[in-house]
């Protein structure tokens, strides 16, 4: 594939980017670069490697699932404007 100055103005109009003539010509043969490396990289056979999310094996770090500050309503309740019969007091929104 090829990249030709139509496309690239284009490309920059869709994109939202005001580009100069002289910008459009230093742009193609960027832009014809670019598309090049990845024509090369779809050669690479990777048909065995399996895909991975990370370079580095990574493992869950799992802790036991256990309450460690439960019991603490009246502290919570202590930084509350209004607090009622031991809930968040709020103002009434529907008459």
């Amino acid at each position: 594939m090829s990249v030709d100055k139509e496309t690239v103005k284009k490309i920059a109009n869709l994109s939202r980017i005001a580009v100069t003539e002289e910008e459009v010509e230093a742009l193609v043969p960027e832009l014809n670069n670019i598309l090049g490396w990845v024509e090369q990289l779809s050669e690479v056979d990777c048909s065995k490697v399996e895909p991975m999310t990370a370079v580095i094996p990574n493992k869950l770090r799992l802790r036991d699932d256990v309450v460690s500050d439960g019991d603490v309503r009246d502290k919570v309740l202590a930084n509350a404007p209004v607090a009622e019969h031991g809930f968040f007091g709020v103002p009434k929104v529907i008459e």
